[in-house]
């Protein structure tokens, strides 16, 4: 947060490996002669794994780091990638280690004031971000994260005033990868130089490379990739990622009496068992669904009813 507002997101989910972490895995296939294969943890999750020793063999335990965590893509999922080492066995960085070890301050809460969530999740779902002259549209696809700009100005005004509304979403959203941003088409190259400037100075704390604008007003960021987007996770598993949200939204009820939850059914079934009782466990309280089918996917929401 910064000055009561998100100045940068991200988002975890337990369960899969993650970059930086350190585990012992199986070697299950390797072509011969390469130091390429697949390895597979104790989770039953496999990953892609480089840099094998010409000893490795199939079937026989091999430690590695975790250098890109899997991210899903429509009709397909990017499997992990990690490397061959001799670390020891180490969880992967917290967020609150990452960020000291960039010099950022770092002071850990439970819960803003006005949790920011509900509208971070709204943001990564429909990918539509309003800026004061026009909107951004993020779309993810296989190849790259696409940033389309729309609005009523002047194509040179429009372009300047997506700037922040962009280096705000690459924060917010935790962009990476690929990024493609389609500017207005800017006929004069002190145009297209003004918005280069811009946009540099706008993302000139977050570690990237980008090309100049070209004459078509098309700009592609590249930063390194080692985790799924905010908005990656949140469209490959919309019900996951609402009934992760109904928890936290859930949690925070005040009023006394029985938490109800109120859900599509999608949710409801996205909904894990030991999730619920780690909710009954923080608040100890009976838990009671209502399914809606009317409802959109992130409109669900909990409230307190008479036991």
């Amino acid at each position: 947060m910064r000055k009561g507002r998100v100045a940068a997101a991200r988002l975890v989910w337990t369960g899969a490996v993650q970059a930086g972490e350190v585990a012992d895995a199986v070697l299950v296939a390797k072509r011969s002669g390469a130091s390429r294969g697949t390895v597979r943890f104790r989770s039953g999750e496999e990953a892609l794994v480089d840099g094998l020793p010409p000893s490795a063999s199939e079937g026989a335990p091999l430690r590695v780091i975790v250098t890109r965590a899997s991210i899903a893509e429509t009709g397909r999922l990017k499997q992990a990638q990690t490397r061959a080492c001799d670390l020891p066995v180490r969880p992967a960085p917290t967020l609150a280690e990452n960020l000291r070890h960039d010099g950022f301050p770092v002071q850990v809460v439970r819960r803003f004031p006005d949790d920011p969530w509900p509208e971070i999740m709204a943001e990564a779902a429909d990918g539509v971000i309003d800026f004061d002259g026009g909107t951004l549209i993020v779309t993810p696809t296989p190849a790259m994260t696409l940033i389309d700009i729309d609005g009523t100005l002047s194509p040179r005004a429009l372009a300047l005033a997506a700037v922040p509304a962009i280096a705000q979403a690459v924060a917010r959203l935790d962009l990476a990868g690929s990024i493609g941003i389609d500017f207005p088409s800017l006929e004069s190259k002190a145009d297209r130089r003004a918005v280069d400037e811009a946009l540099a100075k706008a993302v000139e704390r977050w570690p990237h490379q980008r090309t100049a604008m070209n004459g078509f007003g098309f700009v592609q960021l590249v930063a390194r990739l080692d985790r799924p987007s905010l908005i990656q996770r949140v469209r490959a598993a919309p019900a996951s990622a609402a009934a992760r949200l109904l928890l936290r939204q859930a949690e925070a009820v005040a009023q006394p009496g029985t938490l109800l939850l109120i859900a599509h059914p999608a949710v409801r079934a996205a909904m894990k068992t030991e999730w619920l009782e780690e909710l009954r466990r923080r608040t100890g309280r009976d838990v009671q669904w209502q399914e809606d089918r009317r409802l959109a996917l992130m409109s669900a929401s909990a409230q307190a009813v008479a036991s």
